[in-house]
Formats: C-alpha cells, structure tokens, sequence
C-alpha cells in the first residue's frame, strides 16, 4: 500500500518549511520532501517583521546589520542608517535546517529525497514518486500519495512544470554567491554591521552586486538576467576591489531567482506553489526569505481550507492572497528595477537619490513593515519632485549624449 498524506510539500527552503510546519500544527498529516545539501544562494537578509510573524527566535541571526551602504559607478558612497531597527542576517545553511527541524518537531514527517515525477492513481490521487538520499540515479522510486502537492522547490519547479504545463515563463536573474570567512573589522573599510550594495554595470549590467557579512562569514554575489554574462569573473572582480581575494572562501552557489509572481498558482485540482516555485522575489532588491515564508503560510492556509471543504476553488487563494498584502509593492520595485537599473547613468542617479533624508526614512519603514508607508504626506511630495527632477535630468543629460536622437525627436 502506498503511504498517503494530506499534504506533500516539495522543498525544505524557507517557504516549504514554513507551509510544512503550520499544515503539522494545524492537525495534518504531512510529508516534508527536500533534497539534502543544496543551498541557494542568498544575502540572507531579513526584517525584524519576519522574526514577529514566523515565532523565529533572535538566536537565529547570525548578525544584525545597522546601515547600508550604497556605491554608484563612480565609486560615490551613500551610507542610509538604519536607525530605531535593524535588518536581520542569516545564513541559510544553519536558519533553512532550523526551520526543516522545526517543522518535523510538529509533526511533520521529513524525507530527504529528490523529487522525480507528480502521477496519478486509478482515482485521481496526486502521487509523488522521488529518490531516497544515497539512491543510485536510475534506481526504484518511492511513491507517496498526497491529497494536496505544495511545491516550494526553487525557480526551476519541477512541480510548477509537472502540474502547470501552459503556465509563463518567469522572468529571473541568476545570481551566484561566494561564502567567505569575514575579514577583521575595518580592514580595507569593511564593517560587520553594514550591507554593500554595488550598482554598477561592470558588476552587474542590469542588477546589483553585495557584500552582505553575517557574522564569521560574509556573503559577497551578484545578479543577472543578461544571458552569457560571467557571474563568478564579476565576483572575483568585486572581491579584488574590495581587498576580499584573501579571505578564505568557505563555499559557493548559484542558482535562477524569479523577480515576477505568477499568473497562476494552483492547477485547479490538488497542486499549489509557492516560493520562488510562484515567483515572489522582490523586483529591484531580490529579497526573498520573507516574502517566501509568507506564501508558504498562505498556500498551506489555501491547502488547509481546500482539505476542509472539497473545494478545489480555495487554492487560488494563495495567490489571491499574496498580491493583495505585496502586488503593490512588487509592483513599485518592478518599475524602480526596470527604470534606474538601465545604465550606468540612471543607476549613478539612483544612488544620489539614496542620501535623501525623506527617501531614506520611508525606504526603511516600509522594509520593516513590509508594506507601502501611507503616512507623511509631504515626505511623498517631495520624493515625487526629487524624484521627477532626476527623470528630467536624466533625459537631458541621455540627449546631450545623442544629439542625433535629439533631432529625430524635433
């Protein structure tokens, strides 16, 4: 007899542990599925918000960064400190098997393995089929049978692909990350508690680059969604302009991650995603580990409620869901990414516009709160003109560039 769950949860990342763990308390009977030993490559920054709402204990950070630092091409530096809060690092080695651990200390039962296929029964049941950890590639699978599928297993979801065959390709950048012990404080300007961002287009054409410390080790990567471009030679240019080349690296990792939510979700039976599975990187800063926990919750709530009542309908409320708290601002950094992140002139631009006060203050509290920051009426008008004094500038300097675009435009 093949064994059956109420949920199979496919990938023990941030969001499907988190979906794991609440479908466990919840009452279920659940199947955590997670590849042991892939890790992906990540800034692992996180908002004092995400510790509230996901009962995760401050031990779990592994450093608390207390500004950021913004480099434009040019080299200029703009430091945007954090103030009152902080922003949370983790390792995702040590915070993704904390939270797998917690999610079988509730319950949840948890197999490491490498998912294969989604079949069917002669009834309909979803089955996933998968190979046991140490299982020769080739060899017989296992088969469990899941009432409801919530894949959270990464970008490339191959349960996102088994169960939505017609759904759009989603747009991501492939980033890639060298892990390496931290050098000592100050050395070559380094800082634990602060987080370098690079905007600039020999690093990254179209995204960013970071050091982002956590502790012991830091994490220096970069994003890009320009096919051909040479992720670890970008690195190993940053690490070189910095003074990081000695630092011992401890490891390395790449991986595609998607800066746009799917249209769909759910296949309208029994499957789900969520995760990077679904799309939920935030455009123009690439955060993640929240948004991720976020819609693990929201699909094992969906999941939960489908198991209730029947009604296959109630998957589609994950997404639902989601785009009502975070379509907003995911929208808002879609533009930001789409508009500032062009050139190296737009991106030189962006970074003046960091050491505003006002601009400042609003990014932080809306990071924090996780959602758009309504009050201060006047700090918004007066983001709009700054804001709209760069756009001109912008296009008047791109003309001066090419008068011949200039003319054609008279």
């Amino acid at each position: 007899m093949t064994e059956q769950y109420d949920a199979i949860i496919v990938g023990g990342g941030p969001s499907g542990a988190t979906a794991a763990n609440d479908m466990a308390l919840a009452g279920h009977k659940v199947l955590l599925l997670d590849r042991a030993g892939r890790i992906k490559p990540c800034g692992g920054a996180v908002p004092p918000r995400l510790l509230k709402d996901f009962d995760v204990p401050l031990e779990q950070l592994c450093a608390r960064a207390s500004s950021a630092r913004m480099i434009a091409p040019s080299h200029k530096a703009v430091d945007m400190p954090v103030g009152d809060g902080f922003v949370g690092m983790v390792d995702r080695d040590v915070f993704d098997e904390w939270l797998r651990a917690r999610a079988a200390s509730n319950g949840a039962t948890r197999i490491d393995g490498t998912f294969e296929a989604l079949e069917r029964d002669a009834d309909g049941t979803a089955i996933i089929a998968y190979r046991p950890k140490g299982a020769a590639r080739g060899s017989e699978r296992v088969q469990v049978r899941g009432k409801v599928i919530i894949g959270c297993d990464g970008g490339n979801s191959a349960v996102a692909r088994a169960a939505l065959p017609d759904s759009e390709k989603v747009p991501f950048v492939s980033a890639y990350h060298e892990v390496i012990e931290s050098p000592p404080e100050g050395f070559k300007g380094f800082e634990g508690g602060r987080c370098d961002v690079y905007y600039q287009g020999n690093l990254s054409p179209d995204f960013y680059a970071w050091i982002f410390p956590h502790g012991d080790k830091t994490s220096v990567g970069v994003g890009s969604a320009v096919k051909g471009f040479a992720l670890r030679d970008a690195v190993a240019r940053l690490r070189e302009q910095t003074g990081l080349t000695e630092c011992a690296t401890v490891r390395v990792e790449g991986a595609p991650i998607p800066l746009k939510p799917r249209k769909r979700w759910d296949n309208g039976k029994d499957v789900v995603v969520a995760g990077d599975a679904a799309g939920v990187v935030a455009p123009a800063s690439g955060e993640g580990i929240y948004y991720a926990m976020t819609a693990g919750r929201l699909a094992a709530e969906a999941a939960g409620e489908m198991l209730r009542t029947g009604d296959a309908r109630a998957l589609g409320l994950a997404r639902k869901r989601f785009m009502k708290l975070h379509g907003r601002v995911f929208w808002v950094l879609g533009m930001m990414q789409w508009f500032w992140y062009r050139s190296d002139n737009m991106r030189e631009r962006f970074v003046k516009l960091c050491q505003d006060p006002d601009i400042q203050q609003l990014t932080w509290e809306s990071y924090m709160n996780k959602e758009l920051v309504r009050k201060k009426p006047m700090a918004h008008v007066r983001i709009f003109i700054k804001d709209t004094g760069q756009l001109f500038g912008a296009l008047f300097s791109g003309r001066k560039e090419n008068p011949a675009a200039t003319e054609r435009a008279a």
